[in-house]
């Protein structure tokens, strides 16, 4: 993942060009279609529209230039100007969260997780977006869903893309710690976590305040064990001996990282592993970007792999959403479904895909042809994980509390109380479960 600071922002500038400088299509090249769809598009804007759309950092130079050819040619074709102003993860809720209260400033957000779930009486009903863009393209992964309706059905938010959190490894490496090939299983990911810090060329993932590594990651751990958050039925049940297991397995891995992942962000792992100092971690496919214009050996020396299954005995990874919506004290709701619409037809939706080199991946099954994902092997893995992912709410609805859940932080803070040695086992349960138990009482 990334924080999008601007340093961040420099260190991944370009890297994409490799595959994606000639997928970036033009605004006169869109202009032929974005025209046509304009004359016969459902969605008519209201006169004088202007958009304010706040969406979060770029992190690859061919992926804001194709976006923002997108958004040109929107406004070229329809006569609405789009005003897009970028932040940090980190801000994107606050962002949202004093327009939603103040109603101004902002028409759209296109944020990460659950933010609308956070907002759920702020937002539109986009559903007529929703069906038109499943029936088009090959129907929603089920993931989209969960992600994009509110309790009553209702589309509060269209599922844009997705990025992956999988593991980046070199290959070198794990092949020196007895390893040809990634573990599939925790047992394993565990063992080679141990060679590898023996070797002095050690794994590392995030237990600090990262909104995309720490959550993703340390989620999946407590899924795989079989510990939960809430049941079905959103009740708290943190406290349990799943959850044990999970805290022990991964202060067990936490003393086989480099040191310092207690305060990592979401940029900490990739510069360490694109430096040559870190050798497995769970990450977007942005290390990779980088490494292939940075840093070329290590690039050639790596890949990535599913996340290892645990006692739960399947896959149960979170990946990292970005879902867009429109708030409904907008003046202009018809030029937001239109924008949204407009954004992901294939005519510039599968170049703009290509252009973030696999970073993102569609919940629209029809987007799976696309040939990101084929081009480079290393890439494939990511193809899917729109479809393999579980939401915030794990066994429990994706709604304001599951939200709140993820964006205070409540699992990443539990792993890392007991890792750390602020809290024993007992204490950094009980800790977790205080907090649920505010948020979903």
């Amino acid at each position: 993942m990334s924080d999008f600071t601007p340093n961040r922002r420099s260190l991944l500038k370009g890297g994409a060009s490799v595959l994606a400088g000639a997928a970036t299509v033009s605004v006169d090249q869109l202009m032929g279609f974005a025209t046509a769809w304009a004359q016969t598009s459902q969605w008519k804007p209201e006169a004088g529209a202007k958009i304010n759309l706040l969406r979060w950092k770029r992190f690859v130079e061919a992926e804001d230039v194709a976006f923002m050819n997108i958004m040109q040619a929107f406004t070229k074709a329809t006569g609405v100007e789009v005003n897009v102003t970028n932040e940090s993860y980190d801000d994107l809720q606050p962002k949202a969260s004093v327009a939603a209260n103040t109603g101004q400033g902002l028409d759209m957000v296109w944020g990460l997780y659950s933010l609308p779930h956070l907002l759920p009486t702020k937002c539109i009903d986009v559903s007529d977006v929703a069906d038109y863009l499943g029936k088009k393209y090959g129907g929603w992964a089920e993931s989209a869903n969960a992600y994009g309706k509110n309790k009553d059905g209702k589309w509060i938010g269209i599922p844009v893309a997705c990025t992956g959190a999988l593991m980046n490894y070199r290959i070198s490496s794990c092949e020196k710690a007895g390893f040809k090939e990634f573990p599939k299983d925790t047992a394993g990911f565990l063992e080679l976590c141990k060679a590898l810090n023996k070797n002095g060329t050690p794994a590392g993932m995030a237990l600090g305040h990262a909104s995309g590594d720490g959550n993703t990651w340390l989620h999946w751990a407590l899924w795989t064990h079989g510990g939960y958050l809430v049941d079905k039925n959103d009740k708290v049940i943190i406290n349990s001996p799943e959850t044990a297991k999970a805290l022990e397995y991964v202060k067990a891995l936490y003393a086989e990282f480099i040191p310092g992942t207690a305060s990592w962000n979401d940029s900490s792992n990739n510069k360490a592993f694109v430096a040559g100092q870190l050798h497995v971690t769970c990450n977007g496919i942005s290390v990779y970007v980088t490494a292939k214009r940075e840093a070329k050996a290590i690039a050639d020396d790596m890949n990535h792999a599913y996340m290892p299954i645990g006692p739960a005995g399947k896959p149960t990874e979170l990946h990292l959403p970005f879902t867009m919506l429109t708030f409904n004290f907008t003046k202009y709701p018809q030029a937001c479904k239109a924008l949204t619409a407009f954004m992901m037809e294939a005519d510039q939706y599968n170049p703009w895909l290509t252009s973030a080199s696999g970073y993102l991946s569609s919940f629209l099954n029809a987007s799976d042809s696309n040939p990101v994902w084929t081009s480079d092997p290393k890439n494939t893995v990511y193809r899917d994980v729109a479809k393999r992912t579980l939401t915030p709410g794990g066994l429990g609805t994706l709604g304001e509390n599951a939200a709140a859940a993820i964006a205070d932080f409540v699992v990443v803070d539990m792993f890392a109380n007991y890792c750390t040695g602020r809290e024993d086992l007992k204490g950094s349960i009980a800790f977790a479960e205080r907090q649920a138990k505010r948020l979903y009482r």
